[in-house]
């Protein structure tokens, strides 16, 4: 599968942006798969900010802000992110994984720029 993330963009802080990333191709379709979004931020090491298992898995710092989402008859993960910071200013990456359990992704797309000004 392949992963076309977008939405992204340059917002003032306390403002809201909605990532959406499209599964396309062949193999599993989106709606099969464990997916997620990752970012990296400039220095820093890349981290999983949502994960769609149990519901929804989030990185602490982005818990009640950030809402992982998916539209499987349309084959989209969104990732909405309200009451944005400065420190959420990354490359955010779309992810996809078939094992249910596990930290391996299978499945990257390109990155979207967030830029959050304060």
């Amino acid at each position: 599968v392949q992963l076309q993330a977008s939405g992204g963009g340059l917002v003032q802080a306390g403002g809201s942006l909605r990532l959406s990333c499209v599964g396309s191709g062949t193999g599993r379709a989106l709606s099969t798969l464990v997916a997620g979004w990752f970012r990296q931020a400039p220095g820093k090491e890349r981290e999983l900010v949502a994960a769609t298992r149990n519901g929804g898995t989030y990185l602490d710092s982005v818990k009640d802000r950030f809402t992982i989402s998916r539209d499987n008859a349309k084959n989209t993960v969104y990732l909405q992110m309200n009451n944005l910071k400065p420190e959420d200013t990354a490359v955010y990456y779309c992810v996809a994984r078939s094992r249910i359990l596990g930290t391996t992704w299978d499945y990257w797309g390109y990155g979207t720029q967030v830029t959050v000004s304060s």
